[in-house]
């Protein structure tokens, strides 16, 4: 049975960083791109990054690109997500995700495999 867990949330100022982690279990962890989305209140999900299988090719949301870094050690069977200047406005439930690799870059959420359980990140101003 597939486990992913998040951690790392937390409350930071605007401007400062923070990483997100993410651990797999249950199943071999490189057969999976990886990514990461997040939920503000009364708001959608939404995608924010996402990994290949090796960690060699990403993809970013535009509001996100430049700012956050996401990657992923298949040894550790984890996927990072590294948030750096953050704003208000990226205030939200962080979730990781699984997907099949072939899948992969897969942007809407509905089409992923496994989930955690989220992490809240609030960015005060």
């Amino acid at each position: 049975q597939v486990q992913m867990v998040e951690s790392g949330g937390g409350l930071v100022q605007a401007g400062d960083s923070l990483r997100l982690s993410c651990a797999f279990s249950g199943r071999t962890f490189s057969i999976y791109a990886m990514g990461w989305f997040r939920q503000a209140p009364g708001k959608e999900r939404e995608f924010v990054a996402t990994v290949n299988w090796n960690g060699m090719s990403t993809y970013y949301a535009d509001s996100v690109k430049g700012r956050f870094t996401i990657s992923r050690d298949n040894t550790r069977s984890t996927g990072y997500l590294q948030m750096n200047s953050l704003k208000p406005e990226d205030t939200a439930f962080y979730y990781c995700a699984a997907i099949r690799s072939s899948r992969y870059p897969y942007l809407n959420p509905h089409g992923y495999d496994y989930w955690g359980q989220g992490t809240q990140v609030t960015v005060s101003s």
